[in-house]
């Protein structure tokens, strides 16, 4: 008989509620898997807590002066930052940069900036009751997106996550968002700084009928994938487990379905598209009456594919752009969450 009969029925529901407790504490904890959600400020749509496990608000920018962070819509942030007491264990930070958000070149460059920047950060973070801070700088030295930029941009970034990181503290989290190419960053030198790395493995082909966020490489993509964009990391120094994969709740294509359009506001009926699975690249896309491709977009099947990729390879979790792309049912959070584990 086991000993547990022996024991008095109060101390059984004790001990009982102890052991219910720490399991209900590892469910909530996923092994310390991220789910990090990216909320916008022009979006009205509010994040249930429940869906993720992070969320970056975006955005933040370098300022007019060089050494301070403007916050777009400041009021939706303190809404976003509220959600943490439906849920204690969500964490909120606040995205700095964005495609074509500059500054970031000249602000870097000079020491004295910097370390007013970073401060300013650490401001924002007291503020708005923040857990830490992203930065999202598209690219150091590339112009593309319009933004100044310099040859000393990546040895300047890595001064930055130094100087943020003594700036926030060690409990504030500190993370990145990054080319799904590895590119123009050097990861060995701002490891000890960071929490994790944000793959951006979208966008990755723009106005042409390919996929552009396939896991895999298929006679429908570029050479750019998922897959390619994780072992980019990896070769360049950013070890699997401070890895956070990137996908999009929304398609790409050209102008014969549409150029782009959320997963959220994909239309019930498809007309003459339909739906297709390239087996290979282990995605979805739409194909038109001829059988040609013409969208690519993530699904429910193409995410779970991800899911479990993420999962075989280490990775520290999934991110995705953006929330409200996501059904009111939460039907892509979902998936996130049952295929992460």
């Amino acid at each position: 008989m086991s000993k547990l009969n022996y024991l008095k029925p109060s101390i059984l529901f004790v001990l009982l509620s102890f052991f219910s407790i720490s399991l209900a504490a590892q469910t909530k904890d996923n092994d310390g898997k991220v789910i990090l959600a990216y909320v916008t400020s022009w979006s009205s749509v509010m994040p249930n807590p429940q869906m993720v496990t992070h969320i970056n608000y975006a955005f933040g920018h370098v300022d007019s002066t060089f050494q301070g962070v403007k916050v777009d819509n400041p009021q939706r942030l303190r809404q976003i930052a509220r959600l943490k007491k439906k849920n204690p264990h969500l964490k909120v930070m606040l995205s700095v940069g964005g495609w074509g958000s500059g500054r970031f070149s000249e602000m870097a460059a000079d020491q004295a900036k910097r370390e007013k920047f970073a401060k300013d950060c650490r401001r924002v973070v007291r503020k708005f009751n923040l857990d830490g801070i992203d930065i999202d700088w598209e690219y150091p030295t590339v112009s593309a997106a319009g933004i100044s930029s310099s040859p000393d941009d990546t040895e300047n970034f890595s001064l930055l996550m130094q100087d943020l990181r003594k700036s926030v503290g060690k409990k504030k989290l500190l993370t990145l968002a990054t080319v799904c190419n590895a590119r123009y960053i050097d990861f060995p030198a701002i490891m000890p700084y960071v929490d994790f790395v944000n793959i951006m493995a979208y966008d990755m082909t723009m106005g042409i009928a390919k996929h552009h966020s396939p896991l895999y490489k298929s006679e429908n993509t570029t050479d750019l994938t998922a897959a390619s964009s994780v072992e980019a990391h990896l070769a360049a120094g950013v070890p699997a487990h401070k890895l956070v994969l990137g996908v999009p709740f929304y398609g790409r294509g050209n102008n014969e379905f549409k150029a782009s359009a959320s997963y959220s506001r994909m239309p019930a009926d498809l007309g003459p598209f339909t739906e297709q699975w390239d087996e290979t690249a282990q995605a979805s896309y739409l194909a038109n009456a001829e059988g040609k491709f013409v969208f690519g977009y993530e699904t429910p099947r193409s995410l779970a594919v991800k899911c479990r990729y993420a999962v075989e390879k280490g990775l520290r979790g999934i991110m995705f752009w953006e929330y409200a792309g996501d059904t009111p049912s939460n039907i892509l959070c979902r998936t996130i969450q049952e295929n992460l584990k």
